[in-house]
């Protein structure tokens, strides 16, 4: 076996305490002698929710070796607050400690650079391996499989309970509710996120009809108590009475009939999509990945396809599915459909000449037009928020998952992490605030003369009367809580660093099996290096007259198993989007090391 690099571990610390131990402190040696997988995440964060989805299996194998921890390390203001993360690590079903690390004290300590990143730390309490992004699950059984024989053959092992205590169950109707629906019989419908179900409630919005799903995290097709659901979102009603469900952790869109409670699957085949997967095709033979909401437009079913920051649309007609704007670059870029760029899109509504969009990670209220060109009503980018009313190009948003079609042409935004209602109306291009005081609204719905809001934190539907007259908030501005790099003016040059898991290697069966993609905001900020190319190395040159900015590094790399005897090797792609906050100045680095998967030389602390 090959000598490992081991760099030793930095203490876990963070403000915010301990989720998920019974109100016990963890420490590293107390971990001693058991593997553990330090998960750095941050709730509004999708590919960190992929990742928590592609841990749970390796969790469960190796439950008596392994340890996971999350440290919550936070981007959204909203994010730093304790009681969010309590309700974040519940909502998505987080089965083992985490540390809410709101100054992001663990994440500067590990020299982390993005969300999500997975570092294994060996049972001596060594890092041993660090990996940026999805995809990384099956490397990472595997090393785990050769640290638990190298270290039993030592000694050093120790098997037994984790640390884990679970929180108790609360007995309320609904669960961190996603979306709702009002239902031609008066009636709404409830996507109960948590509890992987769809709830009907009578038109007092509180009292429940019937449950709609086994209530347990499955992928099945059958009668309402049969079928199951894994986090389902989005739903929207079609022409026929039947609901589109998007069943988000299943990778797929369902079908409700409401008459008998049958569920059926319109669309997605359970995988995740991964690059270089179809992008079109027969709905139940391509991949999706993370739909979050769904809106008839145009005649077809769109889907805010969250996991790769796209639009898709679904046509009932000839039963296929393919992309319909975005290019799976994460940022906000308008323009048409094809070279758009979004960021986690997450809440739609269509009115007759627009689909509105919540653009939750620029925090960002879009639309696209009936010719397929996509604009910015509000928002700036990936790192600017706030709550700030007033004209629309100065306005500020935090978050926002929903959006709803008002009566007047004006659309109301489930503000998320303002825990707020806001409205923009696009005749006078004015923002207000018409609700505040809510908690995490996630969607909102018009009943008559009022709007019904999902309250999601608060486990319940709100009713609000539509104000005449907006409420007035103060204004505040944030920017993201991550340092800026600071690099010298001139050249930098940038490495993604990339080792193939052991048994494998780089797949140059049908050409180079690495792309590295570059930009920057403002685009000014690169005179030279940017675009697409095969090299995870590449010479960059600032411009010394922008002195800060945003670098836009994607990249992507497929390693397959190195046995010339296997005539069909095991294949996998492991990629990571991360968006680098730079300061020009003279004092700065030269060099940008971005690890993609293994260790960066000379790593200090991590």
């Amino acid at each position: 076996m090959a000598k490992r690099v081991r760099v030793r571990a930095p203490e876990l610390i963070g403000k915010g305490g301990w989720i998920n131990t019974g109100d016990k402190q963890l420490s590293l040696a107390e971990l001693r002698g058991r593997i553990v997988i330090v998960d750095f995440w941050t709730f509004c964060c999708v590919n960190c929710l992929h990742v928590l989805d592609e841990l749970r299996e390796l969790e469960e194998r190796h439950r008596d070796t392994v340890v996971i921890i999350g440290v919550h390390s936070p981007k959204f203001v909203h994010e730093a607050e304790h009681q969010a993360v309590v309700d974040a690590v519940e909502r998505y079903g987080v089965e083992h400690p985490v540390l809410d690390d709101p100054e992001l004290a663990t994440w500067k300590q590990y020299a982390v650079r993005a969300w999500p990143t997975l570092v294994v730390i060996d049972p001596e309490g060594y890092v041993v391996a660090q990996h940026a992004g999805e995809g990384h699950a099956h490397a990472i059984a595997r090393l785990v499989e050769e640290l638990e024989a190298e270290h039993e053959a030592k000694g050093t092992l120790r098997r037994g309970d984790g640390p884990y205590v679970p929180p108790e169950p609360e007995p309320t109707a609904l669960r961190f509710p996603g979306k709702a629906l009002l239902l031609p019989t008066g009636n709404f419908l409830v996507s109960d996120t948590t509890r992987h179900q769809l709830v009907e409630l009578a038109e007092d919005a509180e009292t429940v009809v019937r449950r709609i799903g086994s209530g347990e995290r499955g992928f099945a097709d059958g009668p309402a108590a049969e079928a199951a659901f894994s986090e389902p979102q989005g739903l929207a009603l079609l022409d026929d009475g039947s609901v589109v469900v998007a069943d988000t952790v299943n990778h797929a869109l369902r079908r409700l009939d409401p008459a008998t409670g049958e569920v059926t699957t319109l669309a997605g085949t359970g995988r995740q999509w991964w690059q270089g997967s179809p992008t079109s095709g027969p709905a139940r033979e391509v991949d999706l990945s993370s739909p979050w909401d769904v809106a008839v437009f145009g005649g077809k079913v769109w889907i805010a396809m969250a996991g790769v920051h796209q639009l898709w649309a679904y046509d009932r007609g000839s039963e296929t599915v393919a992309v319909a704007a975005g290019t799976t670059n994460e940022g906000l870029v308008d323009g048409p459909a094809a070279e758009a760029w979004f960021a986690q899109p997450s809440g739609l509504a269509a009115t007759a000449d627009r689909l509105w969009l919540a653009d939750s990670e620029t925090s960002a209220l879009r639309w696209v037009d009936l010719d397929g060109r996509v604009h910015t009503a509000v928002g700036t980018g990936l790192f600017d928020f706030g709550h700030r009313d007033g004209a629309a190009e100065q306005a500020l948003l935090q978050h926002p998952l929903g959006v709803t079609a008002l009566p007047d042409g004006s659309v109301a935004v489930s503000d998320t992490y303002n825990h707020a209602l806001r409205r923009y109306d696009p005749a006078t291009g004015q923002v207000t605030t018409l609700a505040t005081d809510l908690r995490e609204p996630s969607d909102a719905v018009l009943a008559g003369d009022d709007i019904v809001v999902v309250e999601s934190a608060r486990h319940r539907l709100t009713r609000l009367r539509l104000p005449e007259e907006a409420v007035r908030v103060e204004s505040v501005a944030h920017r993201t809580q991550r340092a800026a790099t600071e690099v010298a003016p001139g050249g930098l040059r940038l490495d993604v660093i990339f080792q193939a898991p052991a048994g494998q290697k780089l797949d140059t069966r049908y050409g180079p099996s690495t792309r590295l993609l570059v930009s920057s905001t403002p685009p000014e900020l690169l005179l030279k290096g940017e675009g697409p190319d095969t090299a995870l190395s590449r010479e960059l040159e600032l411009n010394p007259a922008v002195t800060e900015g945003v670098l836009h590094v994607s990249a992507m790399a497929a390693s397959c198993d190195d046995d010339p005897a296997n005539e069909y090797p095991a294949c996998h792609v492991h990629q990571q989007d991360w968006g680098v906050p730079v300061r020009v100045t003279g004092g700065g680095v030269d060099r940008l090391p971005l690890v993609l998967a293994g260790m960066a030389q000379g790593a200090q602390g991590a």
